[in-house]
This record gives structure tokens, C-alpha cells and sequence, in this order.
């Protein structure tokens, strides 16, 4: 299946505490390129999270974005630093005796001391933690493969008209080729007649100059070589799966013999199908671009 670089994907899944978020999208890159952003208490398992990634994803630039939400009831606790506080109540006590003053620390101020009183976040055990996580990291992938798939045969479905067009265009220089060289020998041999008048036409000179024009504007390979790549690429359409690169190539081919194409014309209108077909050529390798 041909896939787009494109795509988001989102997953979700919950028990009585606490409730995982997967959010995920791409863009086109060369490579694989991951950006994982989650909360700090989850940062054990990105190992884990880039292992599966990969498993769904082979070419993009891909964000993920991991959320999680801890319900209130029964996930926070209050722990008493016994030991702390009565360390702080031996200081106070000191400084008492020491500068002559009054008592007055109480409960209320004693509480407020640093870590006398701490709030303890209650999570749930690893195993259920990369649970939730993995859950919903893989809905998350299996949405977003399921995007890059739909628009991956539309791409498929564009790329192939394109290039059913390039290789009419490429016949079209192929049955212009011969008419060039017989309109080049007709006007030559025109030319040469109104030149001389009276004296017969050498028609082995007339030859030659049609032989070597001919030998010069010859686009043979060049258009054997361009319907070859067209059909080679709407092959790996075809078959699909990380063919971006490849494609990328073959058009890059494409480019180079279109460009001798064009080089070669001597002729106007196998000048303006040559331009087509490097327009057409060059959005073609937009659209391969979006190709995963």
C-alpha cells in the first residue's frame, strides 16, 4: 500500500485512575525523524514508544504528543515527616533558651515548614502504566497509518494519470522525429534548387546534410530511455510501500532525459511537447515529495 508522509493519528485509554492521550502527526521529511514530547514521569518508556513507532513508520517527520491525566480520588496522599518536624521543633526550642524568647510555634506555623507535609502523587504500577501507553500509542499509529493510506492512493491515483500523460507526450516527440528530418531534407533540397537555377541537384550531398542533421536531432535513446523510467515508476506505485526515495530518483532520471530532449530539438512544436514534459516531469517530483 502506498502511503502519503502526511497523516495524524490520536489514541486514548483510560482505567479508574488515570487516563493516557496519543496525538500524532507528520510532514515530509527525508528521513525518519521523531519528536516525542510527554510528561516527565513517563520518560522511562520513550525507548518503548520509538520501538513502536517504527514498527508503523518509515519516512516523515513525526510529532507525538503523549498526555496524562490522574483522576482525584485516591491518586494524591498526605505523608507526615514525624522525624523532620520534631527537628524543627528541637531548633525552635534552642532558640528559645538562647536569645530569651517566647514560645509561640504552634501547629499551624510548624505545618508550614518545608516537607513537614508533602502531597504525594499515588500512580499506578509499571505494568499498567506502559500498558495504558502502548494502547493507546498503537490506536493512535493505526489512525494515523490508515490517514496516510487513504491519501496515498490519491497521490497513486494523480501520479499515474500524470504519467499516462507523459508517455503520450513522449510518443508524440517519437512520431514527430521522422517528419522533422523529412521537412529539414524538403527544405534543404528547396533551397538548393532555387539556388541553382539551371544546375542539377546533387542528391548525394542532399543525403549527407539530411544524414548528419538527422544523427544530431536524434532523441531515440533519450525518448527509449524516458518512456522506460515512466513505466518503471508507475510499477513501484503499483506495488507500494516506501518507494519514495526510488521514485525520487527515477524522476530525477526523467528530468535529465527530458533536459537532453530538449537540447536537441530543432523544431518548435517538438520544442513545446520537450517543455511540457519537463513541466510535467517536475510536478510529478512535487507530488513524490508526500510520498512516505
Amino acid at each position: 500500500m502506498l502511503m502519503s508522509m502526511t497523516g495524524f493519528g490520536r489514541g486514548e485509554m483510560a482505567d479508574e485512575r488515570m487516563k493516557i492521550t496519543v496525538e500524532m502527526k507528520s510532514v515530509n521529511h527525508r528521513y525518519l525523524d521523531l519528536g516525542i514530547k510527554m510528561p516527565r514521569k513517563l520518560n522511562a518508556y520513550e525507548a518503548s514508544v520509538r520501538s513502536i513507532l517504527k514498527e508503523y513508520i518509515q519516512r516523515g517527520k513525526v510529532d507525538v504528543f503523549v498526555s496524562c491525566e490522574e483522576f482525584a480520588d485516591g491518586s494524591i496522599s498526605l505523608k507526615y515527616n514525624r522525624a523532620l518536624a520534631r527537628e524543627y521543633m528541637d531548633i525552635c526550642r534552642r532558640m528559645q533558651e538562647e536569645f530569651d524568647l517566647r514560645q509561640d510555634a504552634g501547629v499551624s506555623m510548624l505545618a508550614r515548614f518545608p516537607e513537614v507535609i508533602t502531597v504525594e502523587q499515588i500512580t499506578e504500577d509499571d505494568e499498567t502504566v506502559e500498558k495504558l501507553l502502548t494502547g493507546a500509542l498503537r490506536q493512535a499509529c493505526e489512525g494515523f497509518v490508515a490517514v496516510r493510506e487513504k491519501e496515498g492512493e490519491q497521490l497513486k491515483a494523480d501520479l499515474c494519470a500524470k504519467l499516462d500523460h507523459m508517455l503520450e507526450l513522449v510518443q508524440k516527440v517519437e512520431e514527430r522525429s521522422p517528419q522533422v528530418v523529412q521537412e529539414y531534407r524538403q527544405k534543404l533540397t528547396d533551397k538548393v534548387r532555387e539556388l541553382l537555377v539551371d544546375t542539377s541537384i546533387d542528391e548525394s550531398r542532399i543525403l549527407t546534410e539530411v544524414t548528419i542533421f538527422s544523427d544530431k536531432i536524434c532523441v531515440d535513446e533519450e525518448t527509449v530511455r524516458l518512456a522506460a523510467h515512466i513505466r518503471n515508476m508507475k510499477d513501484y506505485l503499483q506495488k507500494g510501500g516506501a518507494v519514495g526515495r526510488k521514485l525520487d530518483f527515477i524522476a530525477q532520471e526523467m528530468n535529465r532525459e527530458a533536459n537532453t530532449t530538449l537540447s536537441k530539438c530543432n523544431d518548435l512544436e517538438t520544442s513545446g511537447i520537450a517543455i511540457e514534459l519537463k513541466t510535467e516531469i517536475e510536478k510529478v517530483r512535487e507530488q513524490i515529495q508526500n510520498i512516505e
